[in-house]
């Protein structure tokens, strides 16, 4: 999973660093998708929601939209609290998964040492 360069290391090649952004890429949306998946079972069993209605919440709050329904109970308040701020966070370390491979070729690139010797 992990791949440790050594310094002055060649770049990966583009076959294999569209490997890995692609690898990202797809465990970042998969992530989301659980993500999702638990946003609507938690609204479904604490706000008592309809699937549709469910989705619609989880996905508004994923996106940091914010919900669009209203809870009566203090379950799902809690559960849409709870739900709003493990979003939050989600967003950055998938965003963090995803750039990943893009950073991390950026950053190599510059400690290639040119063919001279420099």
């Amino acid at each position: 999973l992990f791949h440790f360069e050594k310094r002055g290391e060649a770049l990966a090649p583009k076959a294999k660093f569209r490997s890995r952004l692609a690898f990202n890429i797809t465990a970042g949306s998969l992530t989301v998708a659980a993500a999702l998946a638990i946003g609507m079972a938690g609204y479904v069993y604490f706000a008592g929601m309809e699937p549709v209605d469910a989705f619609l919440n989880s996905a508004m709050i994923l996106s940091g939209m914010g919900p669009v329904g209203e809870l009566t109970s203090d379950g799902a308040k809690i559960f849409a609290g709870v739900y709003a701020i493990f979003c939050g966070l989600l967003i950055f370390a998938v965003a963090g998964l995803i750039l990943a491979p893009v950073l991390h070729r950026v950053l190599h690139r510059f400690h290639v040492e040119d063919g001279d010797g420099r």
